[in-house]
């Protein structure tokens, strides 16, 4: 299932991690991933997974007999967990990595998502890192990141005005702009087709 969701070159290291995660859902859910598919392109190649994932975090039991790469896949997997503190700790622990091109995708996607904290943590961590690869990658999807960039305003008007009164001030608009590039000729851009 997971095997499609990375570079076919990391198909084998893809099947390790997945044969390691527990089967056994959060609550006891009949489902183990949303049916929403989020979708990117990278490198001339579609990059889909997953909205949300409900398998339990058993990472613990496992995770030092990961190498690096193996370690990337399992905290991009998580980072879609349908656990608020799952995602926050796997994307903490992927950052701290020199994480590849390919785990952008869900590092960007993260940042859309109603959680300040991981947004707050997100900015933390990049603030001062060259982000060079994920301005990339967010330009080559421009329709779709836009779309996240609006929506992450979306859920600073509906759950975090009162804390960050001045948009300009929110942590998720820095992030955008600052880490991510987000600028308004890209949005005009999208909006015009060019």
């Amino acid at each position: 299932m997971f095997q499609s969701r990375f570079p076919y070159a990391l198909k084998d290291e893809v099947t390790k991690v997945v044969g390691l995660m527990a089967d056994k859902t959060y609550n006891n859910v009949t489902i183990d991933v949303s049916e929403d598919i989020i979708q990117y392109h990278q490198d001339h190649e579609v990059i889909m997974f997953p909205y949300r994932i409900y398998y339990m975090d058993n990472s613990n039991d496992f995770t030092k007999g990961l190498s690096e790469q193996q370690k990337m896949i399992l905290h991009c997997i998580y980072s879609r967990s349908c656990e608020g503190f799952v995602r926050q700790k796997h994307m903490h622990l992927l950052l701290q990595m020199d994480y590849g091109d390919w785990t952008i995708p869900y590092i960007v996607k993260i940042c859309d998502e109603y959680v300040v904290e991981i947004v707050e943590m997100t900015y933390n961590i990049l603030k001062d890192q060259d982000t060079e690869r994920i301005k990339n990658f967010c330009s080559e999807n421009r329709e779709s990141f836009c779309k996240s960039y609006n929506r992450m305003i979306s859920y600073w008007n509906e759950y975090y005005r009162h804390e960050y009164t001045n948009f300009h001030h929110y942590v998720g608009r820095k992030l955008f702009r600052e880490c991510f590039g987000y600028s308004k000729s890209m949005a005009r851009k999208n909006k015009f087709g060019l």
